[in-house]
């Protein structure tokens, strides 16, 4: 039996999660705020987080943040007020697995649940490019077993042109899934992480090139 802890600080909403758990035949664990939930995780590791954002004592981000850099694989839904376009984009940018805006209905959220738990099943642990190894969970990129240290973002953009091996992604097709909003034709950000990319993995045997009209391209040197 699966164990997942709901984190929620409006009681009602709390209550009828747990119960709604429950009655789908989850081990509900319940917190309020975001210390009952760490207290939680300090004693277990449950199956999943429901974790809402606006939290009397802090923002449930943060949460979500400590654990990814923990190396945590633990999947979480995160539960936004109204679909708030910024909280989507840095809790997905931060490693949660999944959203749902509020209000929702309960079938959606133990379907999301589940697809969750699906798709855990079938998600390789790491992406293995040559000497490069990228750590799907913690999000960590390796060069010959040596933590190249990338920020999340160039993580990110790393592992989605390495998952396409000599396909050109446009810059701005890069900016849209990375930073999760239009590049309004500025591509500093891009070009930058860009350089930053190739000198660290300049002795992979891989390299990053742009192709004039095509884009991105990460090939084989």
């Amino acid at each position: 039996m699966r164990t997942v802890l709901c984190v929620e600080d409006e009681i009602k909403i709390l209550e009828n999660n747990r119960k709604a758990l429950t009655d789908a035949g989850y081990i509900a664990l319940t917190a309020e705020n975001l210390q009952q939930a760490r207290e939680h995780l300090a004693k277990q590791t449950p199956d999943a987080i429901i974790l809402d954002i606006m939290l009397p004592d802090g923002n449930g981000l943060d949460l979500l943040g400590e654990l990814r850099k923990a190396g945590s694989k633990i999947p979480i839904l995160m539960l936004t007020a109204w679909g708030k376009p910024s909280d989507i984009a840095r809790g997905l940018n931060l490693g949660a697995n999944d959203y749902l805006s509020k209000p929702f209905e309960y079938e959606v959220l133990l379907a999301r649940l589940e697809a969750m738990f699906r798709n855990m099943e079938h998600v390789p642990e790491a992406l293995v490019v040559g000497p490069l190894k990228l750590d799907l969970f913690a999000n960590i990129a390796y060069l010959n077993d040596v933590n190249l240290k990338l920020t999340q973002k160039d993580f990110d953009i790393l592992l989605l042109l390495s998952q396409n091996e000599d396909v050109p992604y446009k810059a701005e097709s890069i900016y849209e899934r990375i930073w999760a909003q239009p590049m309004m034709g500025d591509k500093n950000a891009i070009q930058a992480a860009i350089s930053k990319l190739r000198k660290k993995i300049e002795r992979s045997g891989y390299d990053i090139k742009m192709i004039r009209r095509k884009g991105y391209v990460f090939k084989k040197i």
